[in-house]
């Protein structure tokens, strides 16, 4: 197949490529799928050595394994052919252009983004592209990886699941964890907000099985297009062509009537039956902890198909850095600018790799009026896959929403606990989010951190607000926060706003406790009499657990924001009701302490650590 100047066909194609260029690491020695492969390939990026990772070697499997494939921000653009933040600018440039459309304003708008839109069409195949069937459609051929030692088994770790509304026809492709139950039985993790999942309930209210197609390995574009957060509707394989430049190929399956991608590396073919379900996981994923079993529905395996010398593809989600990272944020390099044209008082949003996307939110908006950003930010975590954000911190158009600092420094110098804090409890969150104890629920919280204009300077659309007193007071006879309780560790302080105190771990026995050793500390840290004793200018203080290392900014923001839930953790100094409108007052409290209930963080067993470090140089690594 020929090579082509942007966009690629298989991920053959692009391995060959990246290995032009020198961004491939082969290794010979024989891997084990059963955690060893994992552990290289988090122990090569946590090291730096970026390159993608191609295991020829792999026990049990005659087939290649390819991994870190697109966890390098070089490799991202050698995708796409663009960095990705220029092509979403370029994608909103031309779609405002086209409002209304006028001939000139699409000729300015440049070749290139025409060339790519018109590549967003779908085509049937008319090469006849060979594929071999997997004698018996056998998984256990393929070198299916178990990633963590606390997982369920194994599972596909980059499935990218095909699956067609049985009323109108319309295609979804989306990412669903893939647990193997056996060697033509698998689970399909159909999550909350997920496409799939609503292709099969009304598959399943209508009484049908539900026909799917999981590739493994295909073209860069196509993989981003997969995980990518489009509005419900929008055809991931159509996005997919324009990020490629080309039409992505489309074929008839083997043993369904569906269409599957004539190029992938592997194609796995087979129905959902209806009202079927079975216990997954658990499994690490990339909150960095193990999610919860649950009851999902099976997936039957009818045939596995493969090109002529195919690569199986496999990635690790677990406590970040992993390659998500690369692959969240191109994606929101390439969609996010988007949210100017959908909501036009937002000027940029961020999600935060560091808290596993969801938790942590960044939204940029104009204000107007007194809360018009609140507003706005009510809008973008309505929408999509933001509708699962926990966290948003909204900030005025001068702050860089991709900075935790430059949020901090925000809600420094514009947050009032009084005024500018909204809980939304008893609402759907992420299925991986387990701190509500309660899979799919949850609660989330928005902190106001605009500038506030006085009645006076903006005409009186904003009302006068009166000085926090319990802000006033921090810093008056400070004292080390360890001399204010014997639980504290450590400590630390960001941006003269934030404190983490790291508290001794809870052994307590208890499910799901009353009161958390984390919150004892906090209430009392945070209490109208201790106020003076707080370092000066603190607003929030989190407790995190012994495993944070408050030296790393990163593992803060993942030890805080994956721990803890809004409605259960947050408290303030003083709370009251107004009606049945709570007021709060004074410094916030976040418990985000690993709490007895919650699933363990991922961590790799010592023995395979020992085995990865005896066999490093084995593996062509220095």
């Amino acid at each position: 197949m020929a090579s082509h100047e942007r966009g690629f066909d298989t991920l053959s194609q692009f391995l060959t490529r990246l290995e032009r260029e020198g961004e491939l690491h082969r290794i010979t020695a024989e891997v084990d799928p059963m955690l060893e492969a994992s552990e290289i390939a988090v122990c090569a990026l946590r090291e730096g050595r970026s390159k993608a990772l191609l295991f020829e070697n792999v026990k049990g499997s005659r087939f290649p394994l390819a991994m870190n494939v697109l966890a390098s921000d070089r490799r991202v653009e050698l995708a796409l052919g663009a960095h990705p933040e220029s092509l979403g600018e370029s994608l909103v440039h031309f779609a405002e252009q086209m409002l209304p459309p006028k001939p000139k304003q699409i000729w300015d708008a440049g070749k290139p983004m025409i060339s790519r839109i018109l590549s967003a069409r779908v085509r049937r195949s008319s090469l006849d592209i060979a594929r071999t069937s997997l004698q018996g459609s056998d998984l256990n051929e393929l070198p299916i990886l178990q990633t963590w030692p606390e997982d369920a088994g194994k599972f596909i770790t980059l499935p990218q699941v095909f699956t067609y509304d049985p009323k109108s026809g319309k295609r979804n492709l989306g990412m669903y964890r893939i647990q193997i139950y056996g060697p033509a039985e698998t689970g399909m993790h159909w999550q909350i907000q997920k496409g799939g999942g609503f292709h099969y309930h009304q598959a399943e209210a209508m009484g049908k099985p539900l026909e799917a197609a999981i590739a493994v390995g295909t073209d860069p574009a196509l993989l981003l297009a997969t995980i990518a957060p489009l509005p419900e509707g929008i055809d991931e394989v159509m996005f997919a062509g324009f990020l490629r430049g080309r039409p992505t190929q489309m074929r008839k399956g083997n043993s369904i009537s569906i269409d599957v991608p004539a190029n992938a590396e592997f194609i796995i073919e087979g129905m959902v039956p209806p009202l079927e379900r079975r216990l997954e996981g658990p499994f690490g994923d990339h909150f960095g902890h193990y999610s919860h079993a649950g009851m999902f529905p099976i997936f039957h395996v009818r045939a596995i198909t493969h090109l002529s010398k195919p690569v199986f593809a496999a990635t690790v989600v677990g406590k970040p850095p992993m390659e998500d990272k690369w692959l969240g944020d191109a994606n929101q390099q390439i969609l996010g600018p988007l949210a100017r044209l959908i909501h036009p008082d937002i000027e940029s949003v961020w999600a935060f790799y560091e808290a596993g996307f969801h938790n942590l939110l960044g939204v940029r908006a104009r204000e107007r009026y007194a809360k018009e950003a609140m507003k706005a930010a009510l809008g973008i975590i309505s929408d999509g896959q933001l509708s699962l954000t926990k966290c948003a911190i909204v900030v005025s158009n001068t702050v860089e929403t991709r900075s935790f600092r430059a949020l901090l420094r925000a809600i420094r110098d514009n947050f009032d606990s009084r005024y500018d804090f909204l809980l939304l409890s008893n609402t759907a969150m992420d299925t991986l989010d387990f701190t509500s104890y309660t899979m799919n629920m949850g609660s989330k919280m928005l902190l106001d951190a605009t500038e506030k204009l006085s009645a006076t300077s903006s005409g009186g659309k904003y009302p006068d607000r009166k000085p926090n007193e319990f802000y006033s007071r921090t810093g008056k006879t400070p004292e080390d926060p360890k001399n204010l309780n014997f639980k504290i560790l450590d400590w630390k302080i960001i941006e003269e706003v934030l404190l983490v105190v790291k508290i001794a771990n809870d052994n307590s026995s208890q499910t799901v406790p009353l009161k958390t050793i984390g919150r004892e500390v906090l209430e009392k840290l945070i209490a109208d009499s201790n106020i003076e004793k707080l370092p000066k200018g603190i607003k929030i203080i989190a407790a995190v657990s012994e495993d944070v290392d408050l030296s790393s900014e990163m593992e803060t923001i993942w030890g805080i924001f994956t721990r803890f839930d809004a409605a259960r953790d947050v408290m303030f100094t003083r709370s009251t009701l107004q009606g049945i409108s709570p007021i709060h007052e004074g410094i916030m409290g976040i418990d985000a302490t690993w709490k007895p209930g919650y699933p363990n963080p991922c961590v790799m067993s010592e023995e395979i650590i020992q085995r990865v470090d005896a066999r490093w140089k084995e593996f062509g690594f220095r």
